[in-house]
């Protein structure tokens, strides 16, 4: 009986150890009692973050703007991730849904008894939280090792440009609201990384509306925008007053490049590096030249 007894105890151990209990970005504590085998990704970027921890295999489902890798573009779609298809979901059978804290199907889908966690990352600090808590809940030893090669590949991408173009004043839209890429966000921390002045600052919140006028008062040299988006910018009113526009100093980014840059994931050195390249061949040239000559 003494040998069974313990034997009962050690495999309790044994189990409570493999148990996770986290706290999400809605602040609702969820507990895992082991590692989930069938997950469904309502947000792009955790669906390339559980990718990129080798766990791919454990995605069953992902929302429709889940394009990379290549790979998921052949699992079930379930609809938006801010409104997906509950019915689609629940026959999947997850055992773990990723949502983002704007999502209106965590409550319902609590409520038929599937657990959710929801991640939303808007910043570098973010992203390397919630590569520790994806890590943690699929038993990655060492997610922290893909946040030091997005790490260094940014590094290496704001090394690659020349002194010249430090200062450039950048305008990113990321939707023709328009909405722009604060000094606050992901995007801003990178074009800060790369010595690129952000037009939009970090008071402003990470990703605010802006009236068009405002952007025209900031008048900036260089324009970052998405094809989807990039349609009719010259004739917006009073943009064609806006340097940027006058000189064509314009990066359009096609829509997989777009997809690149908008996403808070383990592509952001990806994003840096397209981020550097606009910048190497759109920054204006006086101001280039000034700006290096200042550093000689």
């Amino acid at each position: 009986m003494k040998f069974w007894s313990l034997l009962f105890v050690v495999l309790s151990l044994c189990g409570s150890a493999s148990a996770v209990q986290l706290s999400d970005d809605r602040g609702v504590t969820v507990t895992l009692d082991k590692p989930p085998q069938r997950i469904v990704s309502l947000l792009p970027s955790l669906t390339e973050t559980v990718c990129q921890l080798d766990q791919c295999h454990r995605l069953v489902g992902v929302d429709r703007y889940s394009t990379w890798p290549e790979s998921v573009r052949r699992l079930p779609q379930v609809g938006g991730g801010l409104d997906p298809n509950i019915e689609a979901i629940v026959a999947l059978r997850p055992d773990l849904v990723l949502a983002a804290t704007s999502s209106r199907a965590s409550d319902r889908l609590r409520a038929l008894g599937i657990k959710v966690v929801a991640l939303e990352p808007k910043t570098h600090a973010d992203v390397r939280r919630v590569l520790d808590k994806i890590g943690l809940m699929l038993g990655v030893a060492d997610a922290q090792k893909v946040w030091r090669a997005i790490d260094a590949g940014v590094s290496a991408a704001a090394q690659s440009l020349p002194a010249g173009v430090r200062g450039t004043r950048v305008y990113f839209e990321v939707n023709r609201g328009p909405y722009g890429a604060g000094e606050a966000s992901f995007i801003g921390e990178t074009l800060a990384r790369l010595g690129a002045k952000n037009i939009l600052p970090a008071s402003l919140g990470p990703f605010p509306k802006l009236n068009p006028e405002y952007i025209v008062r900031a008048n900036p040299d260089l324009i970052m925008i998405g094809a989807r988006n990039a349609e009719g910018l010259g004739q917006r009113p009073g943009w064609q007053t806006i340097r940027a526009l006058r000189e064509q100093r314009i990066c359009v980014f096609e829509p997989d490049e777009a997809d690149v840059l908008v996403r808070p994931g383990p592509r952001m050195a990806d994003a840096a590096r397209l981020m550097a390249r606009c910048l190497a061949d759109k920054a204006p040239r006086a101001q280039a030249a000034a700006l290096a000559g200042a550093r000689q």
